[in-house]
């Protein structure tokens, strides 16, 4: 996910947080297997008390473990906050917030597909029945273009792909149009910001000079194509195609994509670049969109390849202690420092070199591999939930499952401390919360059990100690809210894809 969260390596990274972790996966016979009293299916699909007992790998058990933490997070939010955003799991109510525009039930959206994938049937039905019952578009308020698109339309699309229930399309559908008016500027960029009820739209008042930010304008593309193949009309995916044209007329200083984009003139309003927030999510995208389009999206490669390369050769550093960060760059000064939010190109570029060849998909390889190291070298010295502003993670625990495209070869990134940590140190009475400051030694929650801790991080631990065929990473390319979209391995010129 995007954002404006800085803090990270500075120096010799020695003492701010970034994220996850790498280590060699237990062996069967290595005395690393354990027995689960409570009886537990070994394909993890229903980790019930009607199976019989038996001894399962570590793996199995840790897929056990996150499938009841999903059940607790959504227990406790339908307990006290259902149609609320978010749960206040200390305080046992809900939270709206003003990011969604009016909008309700975030978590509800956000934890459809996990609740399926997970198949906890009875929940998947009360979550389904809220979207039916009570989920209203009709609503007066201003909303973040990028939350709404991630969150709403990524998690509704994706429910549709996977159960082809109509009502989750139909709304994705409905709330796609809301968002169009965004668009309506000079150059056709969109604003950061937008009432859903009266279609006016503006930007962040933090950004500089009425700037739009490249990770949300750019962070667009998987969601729209797939509104206009559904729907028949061009009009969506004619919207993230020009940003493309924008964006390659657009000098590139040394080949890099600064932050902030002027939506009427089209030009940059500061030279500030960062992988992490602010800039993360759109590089995502990039490759995304290619292996979503079976690799016919061109133009997105290309674009992947040339920042990539930018990226090696401008921001790529070594700190003193040894350990491989991106630095920031402010017009031609780099700031050495990357934001926990920069840990997710480690399965990026992962991601990226899986598809490349020869040295450099050796090289890509290992670069991911090192970044993603030093990550979890940052979380393991505060041994909590990563981010020292005490979020609960979210997109880069995505690092291990793209870094390995099976989570159970050797070398699999070990996210076997992230179910151990979340459970101590996140988990309260009703549900699962932040923590303010990692660093203190009596941590302190935030009281906020995060609609995104149920669409990214549990899915992804999940994926990560599950069986591989739960979802195919040949078939589906996930969100930069871990919600799935399947992979168009047909022709998709009616969304407008070249």
């Amino acid at each position: 996910m995007a954002g404006g969260i800085s803090g990270g390596i500075s120096g010799g990274i020695s003492d701010q947080p970034v994220i996850l972790i790498l280590k060699q996966s237990p062996a069967a016979g290595t005395g690393q297997e354990r027995s689960v009293q409570e009886g537990f299916c070994l394909n993890c699909h229903f980790p019930s008390k009607a199976c019989s007992e038996g001894s399962v790998s570590a793996f199995s058990y840790l897929c056990w473990r996150t499938w009841l933490m999903m059940k607790f997070a959504w227990d406790n939010y339908k307990q006290y906050a259902l149609g609320k955003n978010e749960l206040r799991p200390l305080t046992k109510n809900g939270h709206i917030g003003n990011m969604f525009g009016g909008l309700r039930g975030a978590t509800v959206i956000d934890a459809l597909d996990t609740l399926y994938i997970m198949e906890l049937e009875e929940e998947f039905q009360e979550a389904k029945q809220w979207v039916e019952k009570s989920f209203d578009l009709n609503v007066n308020g201003e909303a973040s273009l990028f939350e709404v698109n991630i969150r709403y339309i990524g998690g509704l699309l994706a429910t549709y792909y996977l159960t082809g229930e109509e009502v989750f399309k139909s709304k994705a559908l409905e709330l796609g149009e809301k968002l169009l008016p965004a668009f309506n500027t000079p150059t056709g960029i969109p604003r950061g910001v937008i009432n859903l009820g009266s279609g006016m739209s503006w930007s962040w008042g933090w950004a500089s000079a009425g700037s739009s930010i490249l990770a949300e304008f750019g962070t667009l593309h998987l969601e729209f194509l797939h509104l206009s193949e559904l729907s028949g009309n061009p009009v969506f995916a004619e919207k993230v195609r020009n940003i493309r044209r924008v964006l390659s007329r657009v000098e590139k200083p040394q080949g890099l994509y600064p932050n902030f984009l002027s939506p009427v003139t089209g030009s940059w309003v500061q030279h500030h670049v960062s992988i992490g927030g602010l800039g993360d999510s759109f590089y995502e995208y990039l490759i995304k969109s290619w292996l979503m389009s079976d690799k016919k999206d061109s133009e997105a490669k290309k674009m992947y390849d040339d920042a990539l390369e930018a990226i090696e050769k401008h921001l790529v550093k070594k700190s003193a202690g040894g350990l491989t960060y991106i630095a920031e760059w402010r017009g031609g000064i780099l700031d050495h420092k990357m934001g926990h939010l920069a840990c997710f190109s480690g399965g990026m570029i992962a991601l990226g070199a899986q598809h490349s060849t020869g040295d450099r998909r050796q090289r890509h390889m290992e670069l991911a591999a090192e970044i993603t190291s030093t990550c979890h070298e940052s979380y393991t010295r505060s041994g909590t939930c990563p981010a020292a502003n005490g979020a609960l993670p979210g997109g880069s625990g995505s690092s291990p499952l793209w870094i390995f495209a099976s989570p159970h070869t050797a070398g699999v990134a070990e996210g076997s401390l992230s179910p151990q940590a979340l459970e101590k140190y996140c988990r309260v009475e009703a549900g699962f919360s932040g923590i303010r400051d990692v660093y203190t030694t009596t941590p302190t929650h935030d009281n906020m059990q995060q609609s995104f801790f149920l669409a990214e991080t549990l899915k992804y631990l999940y994926l990560l100690f599950c069986e591989d065929d739960v979802l195919s990473l040949e078939d589906w390319v996930f969100n930069t809210e871990a919600h799935p979209l399947p992979i168009n391995h047909t022709d998709l010129r009616a969304a407008g894809q070249p």
